[in-house]
């Protein structure tokens, strides 16, 4: 290689690397400020973590300590007044509070507190559902048999996670405007749902008995093979 050659390659690594350099001062910022928000972020999500956990903790401490007073209204006052930051949060903290308002004997409230979670759009279904169908079983001195039924027949949906306990009531309803045929015809079709549990099998077999109907005689082994 001849020395003009090689002073030829100097000069250009010299002005690659300037133009490196140059294009560091120019962008590198955009570097260094992606950097900051990787290693931010990072940091962030740690922070948030503790918080929420931090959270947590303090809200589960609540109910622990609302829960340790002497009487049910002491208790369902206690747990008015623990604050949430979430619907979840909420829907618990209530959903507990109706049961003690429930043991003070103070049903109406407890039903209301209960429809208000029921009603409440951002719950999760299982929540709804439980308040739901609290908030039916506390009303049964009050509500004639054919309102709360419609209130099980929205709970006994497909997929519904209280569907086979709402059909069960829903039969009770029947029974007691003496409408028995209707009552045997929803009992026996628990008996052919799946998923149903030996308790509730036997259940049914025994108002099936109890109204004059003839029970399964496959669910009542089934049952009896869960039971051993």
């Amino acid at each position: 290689m001849s020395q003009s050659d090689s002073f030829i390659e100097e000069v250009s690594d010299e002005v690659r690397r300037d133009k490196l350099f140059a294009t560091f001062r120019r962008y590198g910022w955009i570097a260094a400020i992606l950097v900051v928000l990787i290693v931010g972020g990072a940091a962030w999500y740690e922070y948030r973590r503790a918080q929420d956990t931090a959270t947590a903790e303090a809200y589960g401490d609540a109910l622990l300590t609302a829960l340790e007073q002497g009487e049910p209204a002491e208790r369902a006052t206690a747990l008015d007044a623990i604050a949430v930051d979430s619907a979840d949060a909420g829907a618990l903290r209530d959903l507990m509070r109706a049961g003690e308002l429930a043991e003070a004997d103070d049903t109406d409230a407890a039903a209301d507190v209960l429809n208000g979670v029921a009603n409440e759009a951002g719950v999760p279904v299982i929540y709804r559902s439980i308040a739901k169908f609290r908030a039916l079983a506390l009303q049964a001195g009050t509500m004639p048999p054919e309102e709360r039924r419609a209130g099980y027949e929205e709970l006994s949906g497909v997929g519904n996670p209280l569907r086979l306990m709402a059909m069960e009531q829903i039969a009770m309803t029947y029974v007691e405007e003496g409408n028995s045929e209707e009552a045997l015809n929803r009992l026996k079709a628990i008996q052919d749902e799946a998923g149903v549990t030996p308790d509730l099998l036997r259940r049914v077999s025994q108002l099936i008995v109890a109204l004059g109907g003839d029970p399964d005689p496959a669910a009542e082994t089934d049952a009896a093979t869960s039971e051993g």
